[in-house]
C-alpha cells in the first residue's frame, strides 16, 4: 500500500531540488555569459520617444548563442536578435567550451532526472531496499561535480577569436579583456552550490521520512501523512 508522507524537510528538498534543475537549465541555454564591449551609438541609433541617442548597446555571448542587435534601414530602427550562432556542436566557438558545453549538459540532466524522481518520493521512499533520498543525494552530488568541471574549464575559452570580436584583443584564457560576466555564469555557480546544498539534505529528507512518528502513523493505519 502507499503511503503519502510529507514532511517539511522532504518538501524541502523536493522543492530545492526542482529550482536548481531549472536554474541550471536556463542558465546554460542563455546567451548572457559574457556581456561584450559596448558599441557606441549611430546617427541611427535615435530613441522615438525622446529624439535623443540610445545608451551604447553591449552584445551578449553565450556558450552556443548570442544576443546582437541589428538594424531595419527601411523604418530606421534596431532589434536586438539572439539565438544560436553554432548550427551544430563542432561550430561551438572553442573546444574549451565543447567541453563546459559536455559537463554541463550530464550535470543538467541528472539534476532533471532527480528533480522528476523527488515529486514522487512522497508516495515511494525506497527502491530495491535503497532509500530514493539516499541515491538522490548521491546523484546531486555527481551532478554538481560535473557542474563544476564546466565552469571551470569555461573561462579558459575567453581567447578564442568569437571572445576576441567581442570582448576585444586583450581578452585571453581566463582574462575578460572588455567584456564582463552576465547573469547566467553566476545562476550557473549559485546552483551548482545549491546542488552540493541540496545533495546534503536530501539525508535529513530520508531522515525526516522514517522517523518514529512516521513509522507510528503507519502503524496506525493512516495513508496521509504529513508533519511539521
Amino acid at each position: 500500500m502507499c503511503h503519502v508522507i510529507v514532511t517539511c524537510r522532504s518538501m524541502l528538498w523536493t522543492l530545492l531540488s526542482i529550482v536548481v534543475a531549472f536554474a541550471e537549465l536556463i542558465a546554460f541555454m542563455s546567451a548572457d555569459w559574457l556581456i561584450g564591449k559596448a558599441k557606441p551609438s549611430s546617427s541611427e541609433d535615435v530613441d522615438n520617444r525622446t529624439g535623443g541617442s540610445q545608451e551604447p548597446y553591449r552584445p551578449t555571448l553565450g556558450i552556443y548563442g548570442r544576443c546582437t542587435r541589428i538594424s531595419h534601414m527601411q523604418f530606421s530602427r534596431r532589434d536586438t536578435l539572439c539565438g544560436p550562432y553554432a548550427e551544430n556542436f563542432s561550430e561551438i566557438a572553442s573546444g574549451f567550451w565543447q567541453a563546459t558545453a559536455i559537463f554541463l549538459a550530464v550535470g543538467i540532466m541528472i539534476l532533471c532526472a532527480v528533480a522528476f524522481v523527488s515529486v514522487f518520493t512522497m508516495c515511494v521512499q525506497s527502491i530495491m531496499k535503497k532509500s530514493i533520498f539516499n541515491v538522490c543525494g548521491l546523484l546531486q552530488g555527481i551532478a554538481g561535480l560535473f557542474l563544476i568541471l564546466g565552469l571551470i574549464i569555461y573561462p579558459a575559452g575567453w581567447g578564442c577569436q568569437k571572445a576576441i570580436s567581442y570582448c576585444g584583443p586583450y581578452a585571453s584564457a581566463y582574462k575578460l579583456g572588455d567584456c564582463s560576466v552576465g547573469w547566467a555564469f553566476y545562476t550557473a555557480i549559485g546552483g551548482t552550490i545549491l546542488t552540493f546544498i541540496c545533495a546534503v539534505f536530501s539525508a535529513q529528507a530520508e531522515i525526516a521520512t522514517s522517523s518514529d512518528k512516521v513509522q507510528e502513523e503507519i502503524e496506525e493505519g493512516k495513508n496521509l501523512i504529513c508533519l511539521l
